[in-house]
C-alpha cells in the first residue's frame, strides 16, 4: 500500500477514534442529562438501544426496568431520553396540559408521516385530532353499537357450526375486531369472520410489523424507503401471509381513496341520511387545512386508526378469553351477573351497551384484563419545551423527552399485588377504582389518550356478554404465562401471538 494512502487511513481512523471519545466524554461529564443515573453505554449512544431493539427482538422495555431496579425510579436511558418509573408521576407528565409535544425521534418509527398518532407538535396534533375526536366520541359509539353487535353475531354464528371442533379462538378473536374495525371506520366490513381460517394471516403480521417501526426509528431514511415501495409490488415478493396481509391493506387504501374522493365532490359532499359517515367524510368536512385533507395523508391517518385498533383489543380479548373460560368461578360469576340483564343471552337480542356497562363484575373482568395488556408495550415520551420539569429533588430541563411506561406500571406489585395473577375483584370496589384512576392507564391519559378507546370498550363488553352465556372453550397447548409480553412490538409482543387453541362446544344451561 501506498504510504501517503496508509498514512490518510491512519489520520481518518485516529479523527474518528478522538471524535467518538470527545463525544462520549461530553455526554457522560457535561451533558446536561449527565447528572442523571443509568447504564453508561446508553448514556453514550443510542445504539445500545438499538442492539435490545434490533439483535434482541423488542427487549429494551425490560432492560429499562432493570435499570430502574438498580438505579432508581429515574434513569437516562439514551443519550437525550429519561424515563421515570414512578405512579405518582404519571399524571404530572401525561395528565390534560397543553403544549406537551411527543419526542418526534420516536415518532419516525410509525413511517405514516401526517398521521395523528405520530404529530409531534401538540398544537398541531390537537388539530388533526379534534375530527377522531367527535367521529370516536362515547355518544357516537353508543349510537352505532350495533357494528359491533351485527359483526359478534357472525362471530357467534361461526362458532356454532364449529361446535365440537377444535379451533384458532385467538384468530376468531382477530377477525372481530378486523371487522368491527373497518366496519366502523369505513362502514366496510371486509369478511374476516366469514373466511375459514378467520383471516388469520392478518393477526399474524401485525404481531411481525413491530420490527420494522423498530428498525425505522434508529433508521428513518431506510424506513421511508421501504415504505415507498407500492404494496402490489411488496405482494409480488412476498410470502402467503404477508401478501394477504398487503392485500388488506390495499383494500383499505382503495376503500379510503374512493371515500375521500366522494367526500370532497362537489356533487356528493355528504352522505346520504341512511348512510353511516366514516372516519373519512368526518376528515374531508372537518375545518382542517386542505394539506391534512390531502389523499396521502389521510391515506396514513386511516391506515394507522385501522392498524391501532387491530392486535391492541385482539390481544386484550384473547387474554381476557382465556382467564374467563379457564377459570370455572369467574365464569360463573359472569353468567349469572349477565342473567340479570333480560334476554341478554339470545341471539335477537340487541344488547345494550349501557346496560353492560352497569355490571359490576363484567366491567372488573375487562378492567383487569386491560390492565395486563394495556395498549401498547413502549414508552410514549412527553416533550414539554418551554419549561422544566420537577421529579422529586431533580430538575428536568425544558426540552428533554420523557417517557414512561404503561405496562410497566400496571405490573407494579406495590400497587397491584400478585400482578400476574387474574384477579377481578381488584376493582369491584368502586373507591379503589377512583382511587386508581389517574394510574391506571390502558389507553394513556391525556390529550393523546387512544381516540378510539371507546370503540374497544364496545367491543370487550359486547363481545364476552355474548360469547359467556353461549359457549364453553376448552383450551388446548396453552398456559396464562403465553400472553405475558415477552417483547415490544410497539403492541404488547407475546409469546401466544394469536393463538389459542381450543374445543368449542355449546353450553347448556
Amino acid at each position: 500500500m501506498d504510504p501517503y494512502q496508509l498514512l490518510s487511513w491512519k489520520v481518518a481512523a485516529a479523527t474518528l477514534a478522538v471524535y467518538c471519545g470527545s463525544v462520549a466524554f461530553y455526554r457522560l461529564f457535561f451533558h446536561p442529562l449527565s447528572k442523571f443515573p443509568g447504564t453508561k453505554l446508553a448514556a453514550i449512544t443510542r445504539w445500545y438501544e438499538a442492539y435490545y431493539d434490533l439483535i434482541l427482538e423488542g427487549q429494551y422495555t425490560f432492560k429499562i426496568a432493570e435499570m430502574h431496579k438498580t438505579y432508581g425510579p429515574i434513569v437516562r436511558i439514551s443519550p437525550y431520553e429519561l424515563h421515570v418509573l414512578d405512579h405518582a408521576f404519571y399524571e404530572k407528565l401525561y395528565g390534560l396540559h397543553d403544549g406537551r409535544n411527543k419526542y418526534e425521534w420516536a415518532c419516525k418509527g410509525f413511517i405514516a408521516p401526517g398521521a395523528t398518532i405520530c404529530t409531534s407538535v401538540d398544537a398541531l396534533h390537537q388539530a388533526r385530532r379534534s375530527p377522531l375526536n367527535h367521529f370516536f366520541s362515547k355518544t357516537k359509539v353508543a349510537a352505532r353499537q350495533d357494528v359491533v353487535i351485527r359483526n359478534v353475531e357472525k362471530l357467534c354464528t361461526a362458532l356454532m357450526h364449529r361446535a365440537g371442533s377444535t379451533i384458532n379462538l385467538g384468530a376468531a378473536a382477530g377477525a372481530l375486531v378486523q371487522d368491527v374495525q373497518c366496519d366502523f371506520i369505513l362502514n366496510k366490513a371486509y369478511g374476516s369472520l366469514e373466511k375459514d381460517d378467520f383471516n388469520v394471516a392478518v393477526a399474524d403480521m401485525c404481531q411481525s410489523v413491530g420490527f420494522l417501526r423498530r428498525f425505522s426509528k434508529h433508521f428513518p431514511r431506510l424506513g421511508s424507503a421501504l415504505k415507498a415501495i407500492p404494496l402490489n409490488t411488496v405482494s409480488k415478493v412476498a410470502n402467503d401471509d404477508a401478501r394477504v396481509f398487503f392485500q388488506f391493506l390495499q383494500e383499505i387504501d382503495k376503500d379510503t381513496e374512493r371515500l375521500l374522493n366522494a367526500a370532497s365532490s362537489s356533487s356528493c359532499c355528504s352522505t346520504e341520511e341512511d348512510t353511516p359517515r366514516t372516519v373519512v367524510h368526518e376528515i374531508a368536512d372537518s375545518d382542517l387545512a386542505p394539506a391534512d385533507k390531502s389523499l396521502p395523508r389521510v391515506l396514513n391517518e386511516v391506515q394507522t386508526i385501522v392498524g391501532a385498533g387491530l392486535e391492541t383489543v385482539s390481544g386484550v380479548l384473547r387474554l381476557m378469553l382465556y382467564h374467563v373460560f379457564s377459570n370455572a368461578e369467574i365464569l360463573q360469576r359472569l353468567r349469572a351477573e349477565l342473567q340479570t340483564v333480560n334476554n341478554i343471552s339470545s341471539s335477537d337480542d340487541l344488547m345494550d351497551l349501557k346496560k353492560l356497562e352497569q355490571l359490576p363484575y363484567l366491567t372488573s373482568i375487562i378492567m383487569e384484563a386491560l390492565r395486563m395488556s394495556p395498549a401498547i408495550g413502549s414508552r410514549m415520551a412527553r416533550v414539554v419545551p418551554d419549561e422544566d420539569l420537577v421529579y422529586g429533588d431533580w430538575n428536568i430541563s425544558a426540552g428533554t423527552p420523557v417517557g414512561m411506561t404503561t405496562i410497566l406500571m400496571h405490573f407494579d406489585e406495590t400497587l397491584y399485588p400478585d400482578p400476574y395473577s387474574f384477579n377481578p375483584d381488584r376493582w369491584m370496589d368502586v373507591e379503589k377504582r377512583k382511587k386508581f384512576a389517574k394510574i391506571y392507564a390502558p389507553f394513556s391519559r391525556g390529550s393523546r389518550i387512544c381516540a378510539s378507546m371507546y370503540l374497544a370498550w364496545a367491543d370487550l363488553y359486547i363481545t364476552l356478554a355474548a360469547l359467556a352465556p353461549r359457549f364453553n372453550f376448552k383450551f388446548q397447548d396453552i398456559q396464562s404465562s403465553d400472553f405475558h409480553m415477552v417483547r415490544d412490538e410497539f403492541i404488547i409482543g407475546t409469546k401466544a401471538k394469536s393463538l389459542l387453541k381450543c374445543r368449542v362446544s355449546l353450553f347448556e344451561t
